[in-house]
């Protein structure tokens, strides 16, 4: 569990990623996140995971869909996390905290849902460019979080198909410059072997496989 300090009035935040952790009820009940408000997912969890911690701690949810996510609707229960915000290509604000989202992965399996080719990606970065603008305009900056599924290209990402990160995210991390951006895809079980922090200019990059207690 890490934790990441910034000269702010403090916002507990718990994020999770890519894998069901039951302690993590226990952790919940018995106190260990108390304070927490605000849940961020960053993919590939089954949505009444995202619930259930979502009724413990009866916080803000804000989630992108992953690789092994179905494909997103409002009408169908099993579709979506319910009681959450689907921030895929979307950007809201959480009290004065400006939080985007980019669902999906790099497509590496045809016909699959929540993947996309490099220049797929690209095309969905683009889309939100007026609403990073707007915020430019009326805040004095376009993001403070960014989550996302996959990681960007070249960081903690691998040289396997499935999990080369999207140079998408290279450019909205250039264009948005937050303080902070979490994602999941990768697994990083050896710790000591691969960091799971990196700084890029600005921004903290943050592997949270499979959960990570932050202090904004």
């Amino acid at each position: 569990m890490s934790v990441l300090r910034h000269n702010t009035a403090t916002l507990k935040i718990l994020a999770v990623s890519d894998q069901v952790v039951d302690r993590i009820y226990a952790l919940v009940s018995s106190g260990q996140f108390a304070g927490v408000e605000l849940l961020l997912g960053c993919g590939d969890l089954p949505y009444t995971y995202l619930e259930n911690i979502l009724s413990m701690l009866n916080v803000p949810l804000y989630y992108v869909p992953g690789n092994h996510d179905p494909a997103f609707s409002e009408r169908s229960p099993l579709r979506r996390a319910e009681g959450g915000t689907n921030l895929d290509l979307r950007v809201s604000r959480f009290r004065n905290i400006l939080i985007g989202g980019f669902g999906g992965s790099v497509l590496y399996r045809p016909d699959s849902v929540n993947q996309y080719t490099q220049a797929e990606a690209n095309w969905r970065a683009a889309s939100m460019l007026p609403m990073l603008l707007w915020n430019r305009i009326r805040y004095g900056r376009c993001l403070d979080i960014l989550i996302s599924h996959s990681p960007p290209f070249g960081i903690h990402d691998d040289d396997t198909q499935a999990h080369r990160g999207l140079h998408a995210l290279n450019w909205i991390l250039r264009l948005a410059r937050p303080r902070f951006h979490f994602h999941g895809h990768t697994h990083f079980y050896r710790q000591n072997l691969a960091p799971s922090v990196t700084r890029c200019g600005p921004t903290q990059i943050m592997n949270i496989y499979p959960y990570k207690l932050i202090e904004y």
